[in-house]
């Protein structure tokens, strides 16, 4: 792609100022304004010409137009009116070429379910506030993803990749390897933003998989991890107490899944979850 097609701070801020608007907190609205970087995430996601993409939050278009350059199909979720009905136009007038294909939704990323469209990647510069949520949402509503590749708060990103045992493993680390292997992918400096944000930002990748294998569903099982998680520095006897109807019933449970009762929920990883969950359903 030429320099010229992509959006840098200068044209970034003159849409915006053509638009009127300011980027709002609410909306966790921060525009990239470094083509280097937009074209950085493309190449890290693999996007082809092949590729079916589904971009959330698209703002002012600095990643769609990269995004399209290589040929790809995309589909770009977005919540505020104004930017979604700007965005075609963008296009038309950066890559005229590839404007046909482009789809905007002009919709929440936490409640869209059909598409239309069947995405073998999600790449998304996903707003700070919501991002867990948005992700988790999509990985479990759209099984025809491949790869993810999004950017996050830095704090986030290293809690999505963190193992267990690591210091910040949790819910999220636990649910997001149900659809996949995360793996960190590198930094973003706040430099590459407008407004400049007071945090660095993450890269994650996710390759995709299918969950692990068990007869207790996916809400069966995170239901599981997040009763472990509640109570962080007790054994999982003690945490799961509550949810068993007893620690005695947890204890049983957590034997016949061959976890120790005596070990915490951050020990634990996907699969010894699914096995947990399997346990306590059999009563």
């Amino acid at each position: 792609m030429s320099g010229s097609d992509l959006l840098g701070a200068r044209e970034i801020r003159e849409i915006a100022e053509y638009l009127g608007i300011r980027p709002t907190k609410r909306l966790g609205q921060n525009f990239v304004i470094d083509p280097n970087t937009v074209q950085r995430i493309v190449r890290l996601a693999g996007i082809t010409a092949n590729s079916r993409v589904l971009e959330v939050g698209p703002g002012l278009g600095s990643l769609t137009l990269a995004l399209l350059e290589p040929g790809a199909q995309v589909v770009a979720v977005e919540i505020d009116k104004v930017l979604a009905e700007q965005l075609p136009l963008t296009v038309q007038a950066h890559l005229p070429e590839q404007s046909a294909s482009l789809t905007v939704l002009h919709a929440d990323a936490l409640t869209v379910q059909d598409l239309g469209f069947a995405p073998d990647a999600l790449v998304a510069n996903l707003p700070y506030n919501v991002s867990v949520p948005v992700l988790l949402h999509l990985l479990g509503t759209l099984p025809s993803l491949r790869t993810v590749l999004v950017m996050v708060q830095k704090e986030v990103a290293d809690r999505l990749v963190a193992g267990p045992g690591s210091r910040t493993y949790g819910v999220p680390s636990v649910k997001v390897r149900w659809f996949g292997d995360p793996q960190a992918a590198g930094n973003v400096s706040p430099k590459v933003f407008w407004p400049k944000p007071k945090v660095e930002s993450g890269l994650v990748r996710i390759t995709c998989h299918a969950p692990p294998k068990c007869s207790a569903s996916r809400a069966e099982v995170f239901s599981v991890v997040d009763a472990a998680f509640a109570q962080r520095r007790k054994s999982l006897r003690a945490a799961l107490g509550h949810f068993a109807g007893s620690p005695a019933q947890a204890e049983l449970a957590l034997v016949a899944a061959r976890i120790d009762p005596g070990a915490r929920g951050e020990s634990l990883d996907v699969g010894e979850f699914a096995r947990l969950a399997d346990a306590l359903a059999r009563g």
